[in-house]
């Protein structure tokens, strides 16, 4: 198989860290795996730990690749909120590419251990709640400066803890908290 990455090397077959076949191009050093051979290795070893080398530098492929064995267009799933990097994944064969560095990245996340998971939509919905709260965060912080916002946080959750909430609510907001008329 050609390297669906560089498209200059040709896939061959190799183990991932001595564990489970992969195929790795002798060019670009990229991996691809069957999700299923990972997972078999995984049900073996269930409790396997995975040492992270933090020295190296993950690549990532910006545009789209097409899977080695059907030709189809993968698609790119995120680790987590905390990393631009993705993965590729191709539903028709249940193939993952791992640029290479990437293994090496799951393992320094913690995510070695959790591959078939980043492969769910609830995994990646759950980034992009993580996302959507940290741009929000962000917000908060530009527009109340941090002293502003940490009291706000702190507010919110006392606020959240009291029996009588909505009355809280109404006191804090009118313009005259004493006054009947508005």
């Amino acid at each position: 198989m050609k390297c669906t990455s560089c498209k200059q090397g040709n896939l061959v077959p190799s183990f991932i860290d001595g564990l489970f076949r992969a195929h790795t191009c002798n060019h670009c050093e990229g991996n691809w795996l069957l999700i299923e051979d990972y997972v078999s290795w995984k049900e073996q070893h269930p409790d396997h730990p995975f040492a992270s080398n933090a020295s190296l530098e993950a690549e990532d492929s910006k545009t789209a690749l097409f899977c080695p064995v059907s030709g189809t267009i993968m698609r790119k799933f995120k680790l987590s909120a905390d990393t631009a990097h993705r993965i590729d994944y191709s539903a028709a064969v249940g193939g993952v590419w791992l640029d290479k560095g990437e293994w090496e990245l799951l393992k320094k996340e913690g995510l070695a251990g959790s591959l078939n998971s980043v492969l769910t939509q609830q995994w990646q919905r759950s980034i992009q709640q993580q996302s959507s709260q940290q741009t929000f965060a962000e917000l908060y912080r530009e527009k109340f400066g941090e002293a502003g916002y940490q009291k706000a946080k702190e507010l919110r959750a006392w606020l959240s803890e009291q029996p009588n909430k909505a009355d809280l609510r109404a006191y804090l907001l009118a313009e005259d908290p004493y006054c009947a008329e508005k």
